[in-house]
């Protein structure tokens, strides 16, 4: 589903010298299955999830998504990968203002022509909206809004979603109540997840968890 070859990233600093980010990632993820990203703030984490969304480029390495390498795309094949293959959940919402709760959910479903109905109303279901989706974004709660992007992310059963700190604006019960929906809901859409979080107890919900410190990963064992 998602393999990352020797996957290395550097920035440079004001003063011209290359600070390396990422040193030779090598990581697996097969379909179906969930992991979480932990390390320290200005580790890499979210940096690596955006080499893996091809919203950012490797300096050297390379990235595989169901089967095919993203190096090569154009900027309008990574656009129409993330429509139809990949979805990302942020730790800001991202809802459009100005539609309605359903529209949102619908958005990009309808994009990609893969909008169902029956999935969406097993998702509106199990995440609590039935009674929200002719409601605006800024009349629902922060765990609300959250749980409207979980549904727009999971109504085209993408291949893979990408989630950087979900509920990092939440607090700790909204946050337990989303990570359980989030990772209950991403095994039914038969996706694979991979999620960066600061919090053991998040990572705990889901199969696998890895450390990213000095620019490499290693596997963690989460205590629950």
């Amino acid at each position: 589903m998602l393999q990352l070859i020797k996957v290395s990233k550097a920035f440079p600093q004001p003063d011209g010298q290359l600070t390396p980010i990422l040193a030779g990632i090598d990581f697996q993820l097969n379909a179906g299955q969930s992991a979480a990203l932990l390390g320290a703030s200005g580790s890499g984490k979210s940096t690596l999830l955006h080499l893996i969304a091809g919203l950012d480029t490797p300096d050297s390495g390379e990235i595989v998504v169901r089967d095919q390498s993203i190096m090569t795309l154009s900027e309008a094949k990574l656009a129409e990968l993330r429509r139809h293959t990949i979805s990302l959940v942020f730790q800001q919402f991202y809802l459009i203002s100005t539609l309605k709760v359903v529209d949102n959910i619908r958005f990009q479903a309808q994009l990609s022509q893969r909008y169902d109905p029956a999935w969406e109303k097993q998702l509106v279901d199990r995440l609590g909206l039935g009674d929200q989706l002719q409601k605006y974004p800024h009349q629902l709660s922060g765990g609300q809004q959250q749980r409207v992007a979980i549904a727009r992310a999971l109504l085209h059963k993408p291949a893979l979603v990408l989630a950087d700190e979900p509920t990092g604006n939440l607090d700790e019960h909204s946050s337990e109540q989303v990570m359980a929906l989030l990772s209950e809901l991403v095994k039914q859409a038969g996706s694979a997840l991979l999620m960066v979080t600061h919090s053991r107890q998040m990572a705990s919900y889901l199969d696998q968890a890895y450390w990213l410190k000095a620019g490499s990963l290693h596997s963690e064992v989460i205590d629950t």
